[in-house]
């Protein structure tokens, strides 16, 4: 297999054979399929920002992150710039990663209510954050093509996650990008909603699927995405996790 593309599990009659998450988080930093989003990338690392000038910035195709065994999987949109492709690790360095830290902290699915850095003692318990691309994009808008060069990662991850009872999305892109990998693994569920934060949608084989807006300066800074309302996504997954084990 080329070291450029992505770990797509294989697959026979819509059943996948895993591999291992340490394999596929190897082919998503070696992946150099979108050159737009590869000299995006290393012109930021190269550039930095003002504040953060002495660092040296990951620059590379960001994994994804988590407990191996998670039943919650959390899927965003793509690196910010001076977030996850400064610091290496996903929703990490900015401000949309301590406010969905918070939320997730609250329900219980993160140690600590902030993502500054790669140590800074973060641990995610029962959940794994992933994207729906690992390179940061310029003006956060990946073409349709990044996205599909993509989502092979999203589906490796997914097999790897054999636990996953609850899937997130952040936004309409990690939304519609979920819904394509439902369909190429055969769970075809239809007719498709449309994406409103708060929708809640469980196909039949695969998991429950909840939508939320995602949590970027432009949802929480004009008050679209509120505190308690990102929180209240995380605490319905955290009733819905409870209700699964149970039965």
């Amino acid at each position: 297999m080329p070291t450029n593309r992505p770990m797509r599990p294989r697959a026979r009659r819509n059943k996948l054979t895993p591999v291992s998450l340490s394999t596929i988080r190897r082919a998503i930093i070696r992946c150099d399929l979108c050159p737009r989003l590869r000299t995006h990338c290393t012109r930021i690392a190269q550039e930095k920002k003002t504040a953060h000038r002495t660092e040296v910035y990951w620059g590379r195709p960001v994994p994804g992150f988590g407990d191996e065994r998670a039943r919650l999987l959390v899927v965003g949109l793509a690196p910010a710039a001076h977030g996850a492709n400064r610091t290496g690790r996903v929703f990490t360095g900015d401000g949309s990663g301590d406010f969905l830290m918070s939320a997730m902290h609250s329900a219980g699915f993160a140690n600590i209510p902030t993502a500054r850095h790669l140590r800074d003692g973060l641990e995610l318990y029962d959940a794994y954050i992933t994207a729906a691309v690992r390179c940061a994009p310029p003006a956060n808008k990946p073409t349709r093509q990044e996205i599909e060069n993509c989502q092979p990662h999203l589906e490796a991850e997914l097999a790897a996650l054999s636990n996953i009872k609850i899937v997130v999305a952040l936004g309409r892109i990690a939304f519609d990008t979920y819904w394509r990998v439902m369909r190429s693994w055969g769970i075809r569920p239809s007719p498709k909603p449309a994406f409103t934060h708060g929708l809640l949608h469980t196909p039949d084989g695969g998991p429950t699927l909840i939508a939320s807006y995602h949590p970027s300066r432009q949802n929480t800074n004009t008050g679209k995405l509120t505190p308690p309302m990102l929180a209240s996504i995380f605490r319905t997954a955290r009733k819905l996790i409870v209700s699964t084990a149970a039965t």
